[in-house]
């Protein structure tokens, strides 16, 4: 009852400051930012009641006071130009060798692929047979949504995936919900969206709760909340092509075109960052693949 009361008393304060920007401003277009912009059921209602377009800053806790700085500092030092963010990997990336180093302190097995359709095609593969997998690709994600570069994937339709993820992998609460990963094209067939959402839009940012259809709800258990929302990620080719491409070969396995993602820690760790990382929260969970760059690694036989 406290928590329910704190959240709908921060949802009442986040709705009345925005309305009052903008009848102010007499603007449509709404940005947000710092910890609260992260309480993804107060966005949803600001879009859907305000009907405003509405962008918040993937790093909107205290982490994004980095990036404000740096913006302050380059307006400062030169001319002032419009910089459109595509996405928001902007951490460190691992090249293949570093990876290998990695891999080589651990006695564990692993199979490198030399092409990513072959790649994308077992791990889809592992996934719609109900494994749960590390995904560690790229550059690391900026903010504390797991955008697709550092996940933990498992397969949205198996009803006891939810439960399975969290207590034996993320060792947290049973009750948690997890996100859903959609190609952004095909996500109002799901999810009670618009079918055209605007670039930058919270949803891409796993930002903004919103009901999933109701004749899907039985198909997706894993990823549907007791109320009937999920707390949607929309991935597009453009921003995350491999992502983009795992979920297709998902599609085409399982027909739907979705993921289970939830980020790529244990409870009270931070999310991983380094080959290392992952190797070590891999080996300590019950995930049973984990994929960094080419190479899978098994606690099994990959199927």
């Amino acid at each position: 009852d406290i928590a329910a009361s704190l959240q709908k008393c921060t949802e009442d304060a986040v709705l009345h400051i925005s309305a009052n920007a903008l009848s102010r401003t007499g603007e449509k277009n709404l940005c947000i930012a710092g910890g609260v912009g992260l309480n993804s059921l107060a966005n949803a209602r600001v879009k859907k009641e305000l009907n405003c377009n509405l962008f918040v800053q993937p790093a909107a806790g205290d982490g994004g006071a980095a990036l404000g700085a740096a913006l302050q500092w380059r307006a400062e030092a030169y001319t002032p130009t419009k910089i459109l963010f595509n996405n928001f990997h902007l951490g460190k990336k691992y090249d293949l060798n570093e990876i290998e180093r990695a891999l080589d302190k651990y006695d564990l097995s692993f199979t490198r692929y030399n092409t990513r359709d072959e790649l994308v095609s077992v791990v889809a593969s592992n996934l719609a047979n109900g494994s749960v997998i590390g995904w560690m690709q790229g550059s690391f994600e900026w903010g504390p949504r797991a955008l697709g570069n550092r996940s933990i994937l498992a397969n949205p339709a198996d009803p006891d995936m939810k439960q399975t993820v969290n207590t034996k992998i993320k060792f947290r609460e049973p009750f948690r919900p997890f996100a859903p990963s959609v190609l952004a094209e095909r996500a109002h067939e799901y999810f009670d969206v618009s079918d055209e959402l605007p670039h930058l839009s919270p949803e891409e940012f796993m930002l903004s709760v919103v009901p999933v259809r109701e004749a899907q709800r039985s198909k997706l258990p894993a990823i549907t909340h007791v109320d009937g929302t999920a707390r949607l990620h929309l991935v597009r080719w453009d921003v995350n092509s491999l992502f983009y491409d795992l979920i297709a070969a998902i599609d085409r396995q399982t027909g739907v075109p979705i993921v289970l993602n939830t980020s790529f820690n244990m409870q009270g760790e931070a999310m991983v960052n380094t080959p290392y990382d992952a190797l070590e929260t891999f080996s300590w969970s019950g995930l049973d693949f984990l994929v960094m760059g080419n190479f899978v690694v098994s606690k099994g036989d990959m199927t």
